[in-house]
């Protein structure tokens, strides 16, 4: 069953009200197994309406309408709907009980044209609202009311106020699986994962697919199918998608290709997805890590102003691994207080790899900790200059047994200053992340 969304509403298209009801209905539909190939948005204009309910229809077998139920003139979605059909709108007396009661429980006089709310298409069953004074419907429409279709349009409608939507979306549900079971559908799921890769940007994730075989068929296959998506500061998403009879099918499909991937990729990735957004914790995961291996660190911050060491204690129990974390900020607390050679200052400048290495090196002497991370870079608007551009960072590390390294980060400085911090910690917490799992687990080789 192929299913668009339809979201009525002028205040949408000029930006006053953002549709989160879209989004959240397509998750719904892929847990039952509807596919979701359009989301469409239309201002209150019947002709409008009419035109967006046409072309839907030429797509799909399933129409949901948000918006467009209440009792005011441009409240269109019902009866245009039934104009459209050619249907008469009956008064439905359960849905007239219903507003009345709730008038009365707020002891305020009802306005007569709130029993328009309770008007619907003769033949369409009322979707009834636990919540508010605007029911929908839900609607089996035959294929012989139809030139050009063999089998039946199911329209439903919602209110746009999200809470509404969700307390009513279980009766919307439950007879889509009906009709589906009429049709001879087989139920089916379909479950997504989100694979999360930091460090490697989209164009080059995709390189290693289409220059691996093995990688460059997943591209290609319907089911489970497999897609590259921008994530949130800095992320690249690899999402696989399924659809089976039960979600434990789906599942068994989705493994081996997150396996096989990861055969391929596996030094980028950072996890599924730890955070509400879908974005993955860094700083969960490297605390973690830290955790695991019994080990602790501190951090010589320059141009983060103290983001990484913030992120970092962000964490509940981070005490077990967090030892002394410092903002250097000025040449002279670089060299006085992590020992950064004068020198090396005056002739590499505090923004060089040689300062952050020593910053790494300094602060892991300071503390007395396992691990020293360190970060020194421009972070804009201004400082930069020909060969030290802004979004440029250096990001030290000095390791267990003293070893040390840094390395060179360049961010796209355009977003601002805030971002180009963010990135910046983003980053040192991945080299981080990338040493720790290095490391292993202790006894285990």
């Amino acid at each position: 069953m192929k299913a668009e969304i339809i979201a009525v509403g002028t205040e949408l298209l000029l930006g006053d009200v953002v549709n989160s009801n879209a989004a959240w209905l397509s998750k719904e539909l892929a847990a039952i197994g509807v596919d979701v190939y359009h989301h469409s948005t239309v201002g209150d204009n019947p002709a409008r309406i009419q035109a967006v309910i046409d072309q839907a229809l030429q797509r799909a077998d399933l129409l949901l309408f948000t918006g467009g139920l209440g009792p005011t003139d441009d409240d269109l979605t019902i009866e245009t709907l039934a104009d459209y059909f050619k249907t008469p709108l009956i008064s439905d007396p359960a849905s007239v009980s219903t507003i009345r009661k709730i008038f009365e429980a707020r002891k305020i006089q009802m306005p007569e044209r709130n029993l328009k709310q309770a008007l619907k298409p003769e033949g369409a069953e009322t979707l009834h609202n636990p919540l508010g004074t605007a029911p929908g419907i839900l609607w089996a429409i035959p294929p012989e009311q139809f030139s050009n279709r063999t089998t039946s349009a199911l329209i439903a409608t919602f209110p746009g106020v999200p809470k509404e939507l969700y307390v009513m979306w279980p009766q919307a549900r439950d007879f889509i699986q009906r009709e589906q079971q009429n049709a001879g559908e087989t139920p089916s799921v379909i479950e997504t994962l989100f694979l999360t890769f930091f460090g490697i940007g989209e164009s080059s994730l995709i390189e290693i697919f289409e220059k691996n075989p093995p990688l460059q068929a997943l591209l290609e296959s319907a089911n489970p199918s497999v897609a590259p998506y921008v994530g949130k500061s800095g992320e690249v998403k690899i999402r696989i998608a399924a659809k089976a009879a039960t979600a434990e099918k789906a599942q068994t499909l989705i493994q081996p290709v997150k396996a096989l991937i990861l055969e391929y990729c596996g030094e980028y990735y950072i996890g599924d997805g730890s955070k509400k957004d879908g974005t993955v914790a860094l700083d969960a995961l490297v605390a973690q890590l830290l955790i695991d291996r019994g080990l602790s660190v501190s951090v010589a911050e320059s141009c983060t102003g103290g983001l990484v060491s913030s992120r970092l204690t962000d964490v509940p129990g981070s005490s077990a691994y967090t030892m002394l974390n410092v903002v250097t900020y000025s040449n002279i607390q670089k060299h006085k207080l992590l020992g950064v050679s004068q020198t090396d200052l005056d002739r590499y400048g505090a923004v060089s790899e040689a300062v952050a290495k020593q910053m790494a090196e300094g602060v892991k002497r300071l503390s007395g900790c396992d691990v020293g991370l360190s970060l020194t870079g421009i972070a804009g608007p201004e400082g930069g200059n020909e060969h030290k551009p802004v979004g440029i960072v250096y990001i030290g590390l000095c390791g267990i047994n003293g070893e040390s390294f840094a390395k060179e980060i360049r961010v796209n400085p355009r977003h601002g200053r805030a971002d180009v911090k963010l990135l910046f910690s983003q980053h040192a917490l991945n080299i981080l992340r990338r040493y720790l799992q290095q490391l292993g687990l202790p006894g285990v080789t």
